[in-house]
């Protein structure tokens, strides 16, 4: 059976910061909290999206009245699945179990070749 690494991207909100690098830096370290002990394999990032005007990648942060929002990303290999839509199902359910109240939408899942994981 194939491995995968499955990335969800997780809309992260924090309330009572001034700066997107307050809220990229909260939001890091929340998600870190709830995915540690029991999810601690999941690797946080930020999202990153091209700017309208030069095109060069920025965060994908945005703070409106002391109310922030950061787009992460959430990955972990699953391994043994059946294909792509059972490892999606199973790193919702590891992932979602840890952050719960956050919403999680599927970013990519890609197959994983030639990993020896014994």
């Amino acid at each position: 059976m194939p491995d995968y690494r499955v990335t969800l991207e997780a809309a992260w909100t924090v309330k009572d910061v001034t700066t997107t690098q307050d809220v990229i830096g909260i939001a890091v370290s929340e998600a870190g909290k709830r995915l540690h002990p029991s999810a601690k394999f999941v690797d946080v990032d930020v999202m990153v999206m091209p700017c309208p005007y030069c095109g060069d990648e920025i965060n994908s942060a945005l703070v409106v009245a002391r109310t922030g929002m950061v787009g992460l990303l959430l990955s972990m290999k699953v391994f043994n699945a059946e294909g792509e839509d059972h490892a999606e199902r199973i790193a919702k359910s590891v992932i979602g179990k840890a952050v719960r109240d956050i919403p999680l939408a599927t970013y990519c899942i890609d197959a994983i070749e030639g990993e020896n994981h014994a």
